[in-house]
């Protein structure tokens, strides 16, 4: 709601904070310690101020906007490392570059223009679609706005968009641009090619001991055994805190009475049915039931699979036509309706099998009555348990201590990695709870941790048994994957050997056709390939390669597929004529327009800040996002 009511009116401002953000800070940072700032103000641009209030509202909004998308809070610091003070105070400093040379340049609304625009906004339109003051002093309140400081800043807001309307408004790209981009874009070539393969390159023989030795010791760091740890944990959820035993016959008999209609089964009927295109032709074959033909005779005559006439089990409520049900409901197993006029079409049922209504009886749903209820005293248990074990633990309690006392397990799951990988590099069985493999490379042995959050419901207390550093391994310990990685990158060199060759000899003047029939390869060839797309055996950087030089050029590049190479000629190109009036054309020309204006107004705002000079209160900032002044954001 805050961006609402700061966004302003049209795209200019968005201009301006790409704009910042792609310039200001190449210029001046956020180094700047200044002594002899007012306590209020946050930042200055010649004599235009940003006042703390201002940075701490804008930056309390990124912060929580970006929390919001990763699903938890963020903490000061990890805002810091995502530039997110740094980005609210170059939009706000942008802001201000404009806002001091709108004044400079005695830029003003009226304030009848004023009020037509904050009217106008629609975030504060009412029910019936019109302007609704209530509404506008609403969310004013709601985030923390007085009514004349909102109407200052849509004034400067409107200020600003005169001034840029003024630098770089109506800036259209030159014709002439859009003509050789839209040539770029819309060039096709054709290439004629080879696929080189590892089937052409045959098996890769292993190494020789020198050869593997040699290659183990100049790639070791790949094979090193990364850093393990052990640990303990403690998981309290439903699921672990149920006990069926407590839950007694009486409660589980009451139980599966008060939930009867759950375990009741409808009499249901296996039906099939046929439509007929017309009620004529349905009564012709209602006829011909009568005279002796069968359900399965008439499926025959009219080519009808069990597949075509089937319905399945069905309740009556299931039908969706109730003629249907009720004439289905009527007849008896093994049965053959008459023609039944359907809300859609006309039918003929047959009924196949009938099954009677049914109760599941208590022994047989026991089993899941007692879960379900355990489960549920568990839920009711969970938080006075939860504070429970934290004043244990507060009191000095281990997790082994607080295991005996409430009765919990104590898990060690093996040692795994900061991948959650076990020494086997498996995947490690570890509970659902988000944080767990992180904070345990973050913690160290004996070391008490934050509970953690367990599925919906659940809490999870962990500590650290024991770390095994990484180290290197013998190449005895990982020989059959140092072979299998030696094999790999042969390949890799053998295909780019082969590849050179070829090219060579391309280069050289022998047509494909003949290194093609030296090989045993084919010549292939592609056509309408576009810089913007790949297509069979060209990817991306075969696609880059085709378009890298003239009709005639010879090149070699990866194919699409691993492990394969194309020698490729290119043997063709085609570019449409230029249609200004091309509705890409025009999407084209509003791109690179906005692109040109942007720019201009980012280099604008850039010299603005120069001229003026740009002070920043880094103390304040530092207090406000919650770091000390030492801190770097």
């Amino acid at each position: 709601m805050l961006d609402a009511l700061r966004k302003g009116a049209g795209t200019w401002i968005a201009k301006v904070f790409i704009a910042l953000l792609i310039f200001s800070f190449a210029i001046w940072g956020v180094a700047d310690f200044l002594q002899g700032f007012n306590q209020s103000t946050a930042a200055k641009v010649g004599e235009t101020e940003v006042s703390l209030l201002d940075f701490e509202r804008t930056y309390r909004s990124d912060l929580n906007r970006l929390s919001q998308q990763i699903g938890r809070p963020l903490t000061p610091d990890e805002g810091s490392s995502l530039g997110i003070p740094q980005q609210a105070l170059g939009r706000l400093v942008a802001e201000a570059a404009m806002n001091n040379a709108a004044k400079n340049l005695q830029l003003g609304v009226s304030d009848e223009r004023l009020a037509s625009i904050i009217q106008s906004d629609p975030a504060f339109r009412g029910f019936d679609g019109r302007y609704d003051r209530g509404r506008l002093q609403q969310l004013l309140q709601a985030n923390g706005y007085r009514e004349d400081e909102y109407v200052i800043q849509r004034r400067n807001i409107a200020e600003r968009g005169q001034l840029a309307e003024g630098v770089a408004g109506g800036m259209k790209a030159p014709i002439s641009y859009l003509a050789v981009l839209d040539a770029y874009q819309r060039e096709s070539r054709n290439a004629d090619y080879l696929l080189i393969t590892a089937e052409q390159i045959g098996e890769i023989e292993d190494p020789s001991t020198d050869a593997l030795n040699a290659y183990f010791e100049e790639n070791k760091a790949d094979f090193r055994a990364p850093e393990y740890r052990e640990i303990k944990y403690i998981a309290l959820s439903p699921e672990t805190l149920a006990r069926a035993e407590d839950v007694n016959e009486d409660d589980a008999l009451a139980e599966y009475e008060r939930r009867k209609d759950d375990f009741f089964q409808p009499e249901r009927r296996k039906v099939r049915q046929m439509s007929f295109p017309s009620q004529d032709e349905a009564e012709a074959a209602a006829e011909e039931l009568k005279n002796g033909k069968t359900f399965d005779d008439l499926m025959s005559e009219r080519n009808l699979a069990n597949n075509d006439v089937a319905l399945g089990l069905m309740a009556k409520s299931d039908f969706l036509d109730e003629a249907l049900g009720d004439a289905a409901f009527s007849l008896a197993e093994g049965e053959t309706s008459g023609a039944v006029e359907g809300r859609f079409s006309t039918v003929i049922l047959n009924l196949e099998e009938i099954r009677p209504e049914a109760t599941q009886p208590f022994e047989e749903v026991r089993e899941g009555i007692v879960r379900d209820l355990a489960q549920e005293q568990a839920e009711r248990e969970i938080l006075d348990l939860l504070d429970e074990i934290e004043d244990a633990r507060a009191g000095g309690a281990l997790l082994d201590e607080v295991g005996n006392r409430f009765s919990l397990t104590v898990e060690t799951p093996a040692a795994f990695d900061a991948s959650g990988n076990t020494t086997a590099e498996t995947e490690v069985d570890l509970p659902a709870a988000d944080g767990l493999v992180s904070g345990t490379f973050d913690s160290d042995v004996a070391v008490e941790n934050d509970v953690l959050q367990l599925g919906d419901q659940g809490f999870l207390w962990y500590e650290v048994t024991k770390v095994t550093p990484s180290r290197d391994r013998t190449i005895d310990e990982v020989e059959d994957r140092v072979i299998a990685a030696w094999k790999r990158d042969e390949l890799t060199k053998r295909l780019d050997e082969k590849a050179e060759e070829l090219l060579t000899r391309a280069q050289n003047g022998t047509p494909l056709l003949a290194l093609a029939t030296g090989e045993g390869l084919e010549v292939k060839t592609a056509e309408g390939l576009t810089r913007n797309a790949t297509s069979g055996d060209f990817g991306r950087e075969a696609t880059t390669s085709l378009f890298s030089g003239p009709v005639g050029t010879v090149a070699s590049t990866n194919g699409a597929a691993a492990n394969s190479r194309l020698i490729l000629r290119v043997s063709g190109t085609e570019t449409p004529s230029f249609d200004a009036s091309a509705t890409e054309v025009a999407t084209l020309g509003d791109q690179l327009s906005q692109q040109l204006q942007d720019s201009l107004l980012g280099q604008f705002v850039t010299e603005q800040e120069n001229q003026a000079g740009v002070e920043i209160n880094q103390a304040g900032i530092a207090r406000v996002i919650g770091l000390d002044n030492n801190s770097h954001y």
